[in-house]
């Protein structure tokens, strides 16, 4: 007997702020976008299928000189803790984790 596949899932991702506005939110608050991810899709999959969705947020994601890293704007969070402290761009994203994605502000 063959087993089912996998069901899709989707991954939560929390777009605040200014960076909302690159996929069509007011530039306040929070809109968040369920994304379609496979099982053992990384957060590097998942925001590059965002990317996809989303032209706008792709340009202003990826470092345009080295497009596989991130560029300086836009901060990174799963489950509220930024790449680099329990997860990297290559890090599997599990059932019921999220990602956030946070504008930088710069000036004083």
């Amino acid at each position: 007997m063959n087993a089912a596949p996998p069901a899709p899932r989707t991954v939560p991702v929390e777009v605040l702020s200014w960076v909302n506005t690159l996929i069509g939110g007011p530039g306040t608050g929070q809109v968040t976008v369920d994304t379609a991810a496979p099982r053992g899709a990384t957060v590097r999959a998942v925001l590059r299928a965002m990317s996809e969705r989303y032209p706008e947020l792709g340009q202003a994601l990826w470092d345009p000189t080295r497009p596989r890293e991130l560029g300086d704007n836009i901060e990174v969070l799963v489950n509220n803790a930024v790449l680099g402290l329990t997860h990297d761009l290559d890090s599997e994203v599990l059932d019921g984790e999220r990602i956030t994605l946070l504008g930088q502000y710069m000036g004083g």
